[in-house]
């Protein structure tokens, strides 16, 4: 392996490190937590469940995608949206109705892990849309192709 597709690979995990393992994990040991976390905002608990399992699924098989390349752009931009979608559902800094009146309130809080979902998200993007100027061209003729980030083109 290359110098280059060892930086590579650290850098794709770090990406995901947050997902895979620590959120993930999170997920199965506190199962429950995160369904009544998941039930703030969507109440009838099957409902909650399934969410809970699409976010593991999410978290786990799109992780694994993006670190190995296997249908990585499809991967990242699943996990782009899943930051997006958790961003607008968890991190509703505009609801607490403290943002302008405490800087130490939960809307300041709030905002900032509103933006760093989207950040991180954004930073998947660059996986789908690739840094060679290519744009989305390459995702969408063949959206589960690898990009090869290892250098392993055939």
């Amino acid at each position: 392996m290359t110098a280059a597709a060892i930086v590579t690979l650290v850098v794709r995990y770090g990406l995901v490190l947050l997902f895979l393992p620590f959120s993930a994990l999170d997920k199965i040991f506190g199962f429950d937590h995160a369904v009544k976390q998941a039930q703030s905002m969507i109440k009838p608990r099957p409902i909650a469940i399934a969410m809970i399992l699409v976010g593991l699924l999410v978290e786990i098989v799109c992780s694994v995608g993006v670190v190995t390349g296997v249908a990585d752009r499809a991967s990242a931009f699943m996990i782009a949206g899943y930051c997006a979608v958790t961003a607008v559902l968890y991190k509703q800094f505009w609801a607490q109705g403290d943002f302008w009146s405490d800087p130490d309130g939960k809307g300041r809080t709030l905002l900032w892990d509103f933006l760093k979902n989207l950040s991180l998200g954004a930073g998947f993007l660059l996986i789908v849309f690739g840094t060679d100027g290519s744009g989305l061209t390459p995702f969408l003729h063949a959206p589960f192709a690898s990009s090869h980030p290892y250098g392993d083109r055939p």
